[in-house]
């Protein structure tokens, strides 16, 4: 006579249904974030005008479509981890543990690039920087990163606060209101009352001399500071990546590719017609 029991005293249901919890619970948090970035990534091009030139053309050249793909692929990812510990899915979990171990692949990749490439990328990143202040006022998401470099770092400029007579607007030959101007992300106070940011801080800060422009704009340019902001946190987030996606693939690809699991309460349970009397 079967025991309608049995199943209750396997030694792996406990840990089944803890992992299902916690896959349900942590793919749900993920695909929350994926989708938050997805939503922030596409009010970023709708409001920049580039979200148009997306269906029906060229990809637009602009680093918020990063965010919109990425947003979309965590999201994707997640979506399929949680659907699959919750319906309890084979082919979403194969899906999921394959799409983690694709993230790892990318960032083993990426990682490689970084570390193969380091010297060069810190040599070109004066030269990346020069070439984003000649563009400042062409592009609102290419100006938000560049003030939000120079209030992080308190810095000004490539290799210097002069770097900024490469843009045309704050050149001293320029016949505008900017001319012999900084930005305000350039002043070492920016802000009126510490709220409102005062515009017209680095206004002539360029006609002054070192001594005087010390008091008023950072001499000091982004490129070494940047630097060492890389240094410190390039290899921390790779790593605390790679740690978090491991801790999420591990168990799932025992899940979705062995029998780490025992068969669902209504498989192991016999119908009352098939149990001999």
């Amino acid at each position: 006579r079967i025991n309608p029991h049995r199943c209750f005293s396997k030694p792996g249901v406990t840990g089944c249904l803890c992992l299902k919890c916690l896959t349900f619970l942590l793919n749900f948090l993920f695909s929350l974030l994926g989708l938050l970035a997805l939503a922030i990534g596409l009010w970023g091009l709708a409001v920049k005008g580039s979200l148009g030139s997306v269906w029906g053309a060229a990809l637009p050249k602009d680093p918020i479509l990063g965010l919109v793909l990425g947003g979309l692929a965590v999201s994707a990812v997640s979506l399929a981890g949680c659907l699959g510990a919750l319906c309890e899915s084979a082919f979403l979990l194969r899906c999921f543990s394959g799409g983690l171990v694709a993230f790892l692949l990318l960032e083993a990749v990426v990682g490689a690039l970084l570390v193969a490439l380091w010297g060069p990328l810190q040599d070109g990143l004066e030269h990346t920087l020069r070439a984003a202040i000649t563009h400042y006022q062409d592009d609102p998401g290419l100006r938000f990163l560049i003030d939000q470099i120079q209030l992080g770092l308190q810095c000004c400029g490539a290799s210097s606060y002069r770097d900024w007579t490469r843009n045309l607007y704050f050149n001293c030959s320029s016949p505008g209101v900017q001319a012999c101007s900084l930005p305000a992300s350039c002043c070492v106070h920016p802000g009126e009352d510490g709220v409102s940011v005062n515009d017209q801080c680095g206004s002539g800060a360029l006609r002054l001399d070192e001594d005087a422009a010390r008091r008023v704009v950072h001499l000091e340019g982004c490129g070494p500071p940047l630097r060492r902001w890389l240094r410190r946190n390039v290899r921390a987030a790779g790593a605390y990546a790679i740690v978090v996606v491991a801790s999420l693939c591990h168990p799932l690809i025992s899940r979705s590719f062995g029998d780490f699991c025992s068969p669902p309460l209504s498989r192991a349970l016999p119908a009352p017609w098939q149990t001999p009397l």
